[in-house]
Order: structure tokens, then sequence, then C-alpha cells
């Protein structure tokens, strides 16, 4: 897997292509949780649950029709007036992209089974052929070692890199939409 900087600078970079009227501590925490949450799967390692079944580490939880679920029902409860209008469309997909970009970061890395993208319809794991990010250790003791700090390298690369440069592109975007938006306002 990826570990949990990777999954939460993720959902915070997708998360700058909204207003900062929408942009709210909230829908952050929200955002970074949705990303994070698949690995909650681990605990079925402590109750006998098999790392290839249903349940298991990288199933269901990491599927797309999970990531789905859940962007509708954080969208749900904690934006139910925007819910049933347009507004909430792109809340949904947010969470979503947050929740699926988890099992995406994990389908490029380097250890595991794969990746139950299309779970409860087809179990099979999937890996992408291009795998660059070291997987991660299970474990807090295991991640602050040699391993832990190669991980972060490779997520520095090959998520931190794209990432700041997605930042960089939304703030550029954002500031020329505002000058185009001043400059409206002028004429008019």
């Amino acid at each position: 897997m990826a570990s949990i900087f990777a999954h939460a600078l993720s959902a915070y970079a997708f998360g700058k292509s909204f207003s900062e009227e929408i942009a709210t501590r909230k829908f952050w925490i929200l955002g970074i949780v949705c990303a994070v949450i698949p690995d909650a799967d681990v605990i079925g390692f402590k109750f006998g649950i098999a790392y290839e079944g249903f349940w298991g580490h990288r199933g269901f939880s990491h599927s797309l029709l999970f990531a789905i679920l859940l962007g509708i029902l954080v969208t749900f409860i904690f934006y139910n007036k925007k819910f049933s209008y347009k507004s909430g469309l792109p809340l949904i997909l947010y969470f979503t992209i947050c929740s699926a970009s988890h099992g995406i970061l994990d389908a490029m890395t380097t250890g595991g089974l794969g990746v139950a993208f299309f779970s409860p319809f087809d179990n099979i794991r999937y890996f992408f052929p291009w795998r660059p990010i070291q997987v991660s250790p299970i474990g807090a003791s295991k991640f602050f070692s040699i391993w832990g700090i190669k991980v972060l390298l490779s997520e520095l690369i090959w998520v931190g890199i794209p990432a700041g440069i997605y930042i960089l592109v939304m703030r550029y975007a954002k500031k020329k939409k505002n000058i185009s938006n001043l400059d409206d306002k002028k004429i008019n």
C-alpha cells in the first residue's frame, strides 16, 4: 500500500479544484478521511480475515463501488442540504475520487496482492503495469525504518511532485479566473 501521507496528499491536491467557499475545514478533513479509510480493512488481520478475502486488505474497501458508495454517504451525512441539488454532485464526485485514489495508488505499488477494483462483481486483484511506488509496511513500528524512508522518497517523487504540479496549476487557473472576473466587472 501507499502510505497515509500519499493518500492524504492526493485528497488535498484534488480538493484544490474547488473554491475556497466550498473547501472548508470540514471538506478537507472528510476528503482526507475518504482517502485513507479503505485501509481500515487491515483490522481484518486481527480477526483472521484472509488478505485475499472479500473483506481482506485491498478487497472490497478498495473497490470503485465502495468509493462511489462512500462518496454518496459522506455527502448525504455531512452536506445533506446540498445532497439533492446540483451542488451536491461535485461533492459526491470529490469524495468518490478521494476514496478511489486510494486503490489507484495501491495498484501502483511494488508489493501486496493487487487491488479488487471491481469487487463485489469481480474479486480478482489487479496491479497497474507501471508500479513505481515502494510498498509501505503495515504497522507504525515497521514504517519508522529504512524501509519507511524509501517509501517516503518514492512517494515524494511519484505522488508529491505530480500533486504539487496539480496544486500550482489550480492556483494559477483560479488566479487567472479571478483576474478575468475583475476585468468583466470593469467592463460592465
